[in-house]
């Protein structure tokens, strides 16, 4: 059953050839079996998982079920989640149980979907490799040496791994794009705005977009039918109509224009990484498509301006974070000063405190013109780039990652490698534009992820070039040789 897609369990539920009970009782027999090699999941909520199973058989029985209805699902574990510990993967939180629900989360019950479990992550989402999580680093399915990618690692290797068939993800810098390409998987973040971020805890709020992780576009085009819309508990949610995403999946691709980046192919990105991505370009133009050499000049300013505006905003929402209101509290505190100092060493780890020393530093008078400032005119630059090459073209279409997944390790006393990491996905989060990332083909064994860029709420036109390309190829639907 884990090598189905949404899509097809969607219709054995509302068959009735299954139950949604045995499908997330065949889940949790998976995550219970597999899980501890992989480390995907921080909570796994069994019993809760169950009675909602049962409850969404009674609405497929009674004929009052939606299309996501029994379909069980996990939550990257930074979505607030009622009477559930809700930890992003850091000691300061490890004892928080959220008292609400993101409205994701919420939408998603609505939609009779059925919760596994919080899936682990990046500590506050900082990170391209789950390796700075309190739980410890996931492991990629495709070789348990090797990252998944991060921030939304746990989500990823969940899905690649037939832990769950579908996960939230979020995106602040390439967090859903990059480990969806390194896990082999789907990935989607929407364009700024369209998904709600009530619930979602802040890491860099001008940035961060809620998001999905599954094997197909069309999978993830039912996924944003439920989740996407306006919000009125967050004020940065885009007030516009929802389409129906599935509508347009089967449309044709013929005059297509798609813009080739390129300083996209440039120094860096691996050569075998660049053979994998060519080909599923060219691929397009058996399909109907056209290419079109396209430039972003100020891309190459894209790192230096996100790890200036990233963390200073992560500096100002983790404030929050001080021992006295919820939290990580340090054990007898001299006073109020020592309270503050002690609780917020202990409860962060080093990632995080890089991070928001970078952003007070930054902020602080006298840098704030010569950084901060400095950073915002860039991402200006940088969003007028892609506008000025969607005057041309329809679609951008690059590598997700100039590598495949790199080794467990391998970068982490080395943080501006890291950083390099997400070069072709941090661009499209200060444009606040949609993105994709789905499987092209491997090298040496590993997956390579193509990343599709769009116009601002252009995601049906995403999912429809991702799904055209699925219909047609393969890549998706393979799975890592062996068990975990």
């Amino acid at each position: 059953m884990h090598q189905h897609t949404l899509t097809e369990l969607r219709l054995a539920l509302h068959s009735k050839s299954i139950s949604s009970a045995e499908l997330t009782q065949h889940y949790l027999t998976r995550i219970q079996q597999l899980d501890p090699a992989l480390n995907s999941f921080i909570t796994v909520t069994s019993e809760q998982a169950l009675t909602m199973a049962r409850a969404a058989d009674q609405q497929l029985f009674s004929g009052t079920a939606t299309a996501l209805t029994g379909i069980p699902l996990a939550q990257k574990d930074l979505f607030c989640t009622q009477g559930i510990k809700t930890s992003c993967a850091s000691k300061m939180l490890d004892n928080f149980i959220a008292p609400y629900n993101a409205t994701i989360v919420d939408q998603f019950n609505a939609a009779g979907m059925v919760l596994l479990g919080k899936t682990n992550m990046d500590e506050f989402a900082m990170g391209s490799s789950n390796e700075n999580s309190f739980y410890g680093p996931v492991k990629n399915p495709w070789d348990l040496t090797r990252t998944p990618g991060g921030s939304s690692g746990g989500s990823a290797a969940a899905v690649a791994a037939g832990l769950c068939p579908v996960a939230t993800g979020t995106d602040t810098g390439g967090s859903i794009r990059q480990p969806a390409a390194m896990c082999g998987i789907t990935g989607i973040k929407p364009t700024y705005g369209r998904v709600s971020r009530y619930g979602m805890i802040a890491f860099a709020s001008s940035l961060d977009q809620g998001g999905i992780l599954s094997k197909t576009a069309a999978d993830c085009a039912l996924m944003l039918n439920a989740m996407a819309g306006f919000d009125l508990k967050d004020s940065t949610s885009a007030n516009m109509p929802v389409p129906d995403y599935t509508a347009t999946l089967t449309q044709p691709l013929k005059g297509l224009k798609i813009g080739i980046p390129q300083e996209f192919f440039a120094e860096g990105l691996d050569a075998s990484v660049a053979k994998v991505v060519e080909q599923a370009i060219q691929h397009y133009q058996s399909l109907g498509a056209t290419l079109h050499n396209i430039t972003l000049p100020h891309n190459s300013l894209a790192l230096s301006a996100y790890y200036i505006i990233a963390p200073a905003e992560a500096s100002s929402n983790l404030s929050r974070y001080d021992g006295v209101r919820f939290g990580h509290r340090c054990d007898n505190p001299k006073n109020l000063e020592d309270l503050y100092q002690r609780s917020r060493a202990e409860g962060f780890g080093n990632e995080v405190k890089r991070r928001i020393m970078i952003g007070t530093y930054v902020l602080s008078s006298g840098y704030y013109d010569a950084y901060y400032r400095k950073a915002q005119q860039i991402r200006r630059l940088i969003h007028q780039d892609y506008q000025q090459a969607f005057a041309q073209v329809d679609v951008i279409m690059s590598p997700t990652s100039p590598t495949t997944a790199f080794e467990l390790g391998a970068k982490t006393q080395d943080p501006v490698s890291m950083y390099l990491a997400d070069i072709y996905t941090l661009g499209v989060n200060l444009a606040g534009l949609p993105a994709m990332s789905i499987p092209a083909g491997f090298a040496e064994g590993l997956p390579v992820g193509l990343q599709l860029i769009g116009t601002a709420f252009s995601e049906a036109k995403l999912l429809n070039i991702a799904h055209q390309f699925q219909q047609s190829t393969d890549w998706h639907l393979q799975l890592p040789k062996r068990e975990i």
